[in-house]
């Protein structure tokens, strides 16, 4: 049994075209994401041999594991991408086709058993062996639709079992030239049927008071306008303090997101507490760590190439720091933001995006 075990592959459906028709650094951190979440959801002890692009090569090493195991593995994995992409498209804050689009991608997964071996090319561990090829071949099959579970005879020399009462399994042949390969197969869609993710609630603003309220106009169009406030790679170029900000969770900006921002004397937490999006209005808000400001961003549409942003500053109305704020911080603050959205003007105007984002 040494040389013999489980392949596994997960491979993304619609990821070509999902490449070809979107913004290449969008689409990248997105299947970069998904590979990444795919990679985390192993249970079973599986072992990545190379990641093909929009698919995984994982293995195992001796006995074939019991049906129902692989299924878990299977249903955990299949659940857990199609949620991340169903909470993305929640929260998102990009509006570019790839992020727009993400949600249309879904996930086929091959399982076989046979024989190989391992090797090593510095320091990447390699598969060899006529079985690695077989599962290569299988990715390539006349499966009508594309989020299903493909189990070889090999792996399974039986009829398979239904686990659930949505499954059906059916069975066919992949012709090649070194022979036929018998394999069974089952959709998975169903199994989107039961994730329900929860929508963050939107910030608590019961115990803030709103102490300023700025508003200016930009001649530029609602996309750039957004990405010039909402992506924190320019913040630093317009908010006045902010010298830096780093990402602290996920490559892609969207409610739940964390960055620190390094500011001229201090450091500080922010979170992406929500986002509203319609063609003439998008609005989302900002929160720090201790929950003592939220700022609101809202951006309205006035006519063609003319927008309004609209920042709210909340903070806590309770004790002597809002006492203090009013008396010294306050007139700074304001004077401050107003700076800023003046440095704005300059962004809003050199910015330069993806084709498929204006």
């Amino acid at each position: 049994m040494e040389n013999k075990g489980l392949l596994f592959i997960p491979d993304i459906s619609g990821f070509t075209k999902f490449v070809n028709e979107t913004d290449i650094e969008h689409s990248r951190l997105i299947i970069q994401e998904l590979l990444e979440l795919l990679i985390n959801s192993n249970q079973i002890g599986l072992t990545v041999s190379e990641v093909e692009g929009d698919a995984i090569l994982f293995y195992k090493f001796g006995e074939a594991p019991a049906q129902e195991e692989i299924y878990r593995q299977v249903e955990k994995m299949f659940c857990d991408f199609h949620k991340a992409l169903i909470v993305y498209d929640q929260r998102k804050f990009c509006q570019c086709r790839a992020c727009i689009s993400a949600s249309g991608l879904t996930l086929k997964i091959i399982t076989h058993y046979g024989e190989f071996a391992d090797y090593n090319v510095k320091n990447f561990n390699k598969l060899i062996g006529k079985d690695v090829i077989v599962v290569h071949q299988l990715m390539k099959n006349d499966i009508a639709q594309h989020e299903y579970w493909l189990v070889t005879n090999d792996l399974l020399p039986h009829n398979p079992v239904v686990f659930k009462n949505w499954m059906k399994w059916n069975s066919s042949v992949k012709h090649t030239e070194n022979g036929e390969i018998a394999f069974y197969y089952t959709q998975l869609g169903a199994l989107r049927n039961d994730i329900k993710p929860e929508p963050l609630p939107p910030p608590d603003l019961s115990k803030k008071v709103k102490v300023i309220s700025l508003a200016r106009e930009y001649e530029t169009d609602m996309i750039t306008l957004f990405h010039a406030t909402g992506d924190f790679n320019y913040r630093s170029q317009w908010q006045e303090g902010v010298k830096k900000v780093e990402e602290l969770s996920h490559f892609l900006p969207r409610v739940g997101t964390r960055s620190r921002f390094i500011m001229n004397n201090e450091e500080t937490v922010i979170h992406a507490t929500s986002y509203s999006y319609t063609p003439e209005k998008i609005s989302f808000s900002e929160t720090d760590e201790i929950k003592n400001n939220t700022n609101y961003f809202y951006l309205e549409q006035l006519g063609p190439n003319r927008m309004k942003l609209t920042v709210d500053v909340y903070r806590m109305k309770k004790g002597l720091n809002h006492v203090l704020f009013n008396f010294f911080g306050k007139k700074k603050m304001e004077a401050s933001f107003r700076r800023s959205l003046q440095n704005l003007e300059k962004v809003v105007k050199e910015i330069k995006l993806p084709v498929d984002q204006e």
